[in-house]
């Protein structure tokens, strides 16, 4: 028996595995930042044995509030997932299994690999509909790459994965670039008509490839860095901000992944001083139309709102309307399920995720009028 996690992605630390009903395993920090809670890893050689996994310092992550009615997803193939009962317990993530495969890999969600991402960007590429550019270049010299689609006079932009362990948000791209990019899809042809679309798909490759939770190489988060981005601590975000300065900037759509709460749902920017009414109700309109075409999403549940004029404006949502005076979103989704949607077997998973993803093309065609 072996586990692995020296891979794209990976995040873990043996302490023991000596007995296979009581490997006692740690998740590593983020480099230079004290963040931690992804993980991801390969046991190989233990198909038929009964293993049990302890994360001991499960207590000690980030968002441990998050635990609560968590299970761990696991997948023989790196496509299929599938949720594994776990319990939190005296600080300590527990889960048990039986491996019906020699490999199986164990993450606090889908991965959402680098590979993949590449087949993703050459996808767009190969599109007539589309052009990719590089914007510009990570701190480990990685690509942040751009997504252009539509010739309309309305620049939109969607961004994803500025949290790299929220890998959630790029299973969402990746059901919203197929449907963008779908010649026979009329709501994606109306839309391209009517806007130029801008899109990052993975803001963060190098948190991505380290297994980090929130932060960059150089542990900076970079939903906290849009006030005032540097090239030697946030290249990526300045990057993207300069294009958008460039480009215009008429909405912009931010998905993220939410540790605690068992919900889809969207923050606005309602406490940027000098807000107005119009984008307020652009805010309310985008919302509800997207909670009327897919039932995965809803306007009852989420963050509370800052308090007039006091909007953190280092964070992307609240920087683009303070900045560009229109409508800055963030559009979260959860590592555990949907309360009011539950599903047992996958809980929530890379296909809703992509379902969700087509689906936002309804509310952006409203917002257009």
């Amino acid at each position: 028996m072996d586990l692995d996690a020296s891979f794209d992605s990976g995040n873990i630390e043996v302490l023991d595995a000596s007995d296979p009903r009581d490997i006692q395993l740690a998740i590593r920090k983020d480099h230079h930042s004290e963040f931690y809670q992804w993980f991801h890893f390969r046991l190989m050689g233990a198909r038929g044995q009964q293993v049990r996994f302890h994360i001991t310092n499960a207590a000690g992550a980030a968002y441990a509030k998050g635990w609560a009615g968590y299970n761990v997803v696991a997948s023989d193939d790196g496509e299929r997932w599938f949720r594994v009962p776990t319990t939190y317990k005296d600080g300590v993530l527990i889960w048990g299994h039986t491996p019906h495969s020699d490999v199986m890999t164990y993450a606090y969600f889908a991965p959402y690999p680098l590979v993949r991402h590449r087949g993703l960007l050459a996808h767009c590429g190969a599109s007539s509909l589309a052009t990719v550019d590089m914007l510009g270049r990570s701190v480990d010299g990685r690509a942040i790459e751009r997504v252009r689609v539509g010739t309309g006079p309305v620049p939109l932009w969607v961004i994803a994965r500025q949290h790299p362990g929220e890998s959630m948000a790029e299973w969402w791209m990746e059901g919203f670039l197929t449907r963008l990019l779908d010649p026979s899809d009329a709501l994606a042809r109306g839309l391209r008509e009517r806007a130029t679309l801008h899109i990052v798909p993975n803001m963060n490759p190098d948190g991505s490839f380290r297994g980090h939770l929130r932060t960059n190489a150089v542990g900076t988060n970079l939903n906290r860095a849009w006030h005032e981005p540097t090239a030697e601590e946030s290249p990526e975000v300045l990057a993207v901000r300069n294009a958008m300065d460039e480009a215009g900037c008429a909405l912009a759509l931010d998905v993220h992944g939410d540790e605690d709460l068992p919900y889809n749902f969207i923050a606005g920017p309602e406490g940027v001083a000098g807000v107005t009414d119009e984008v307020m109700e652009q805010l309310a309109v985008f919302k509800r139309d997207y909670a009327a075409i897919n039932p995965d999403f809803q306007v009852e549940h989420g963050y509370e709102i800052d308090a007039p004029g006091e909007a953190n404006l280092t964070m992307c949502t609240n920087q683009i309307t303070h900045r560009y005076g229109t409508l800055g979103m963030t559009l979260e989704m959860p590592f555990k399920d949907t309360t009011d949607t539950p599903d047992p077997v996958h809980g929530w998973s890379p296909v809703r995720c992509r379902r969700l993803g087509a689906d936002a093309l309804f509310p952006l065609v409203k917002f257009l009028g």
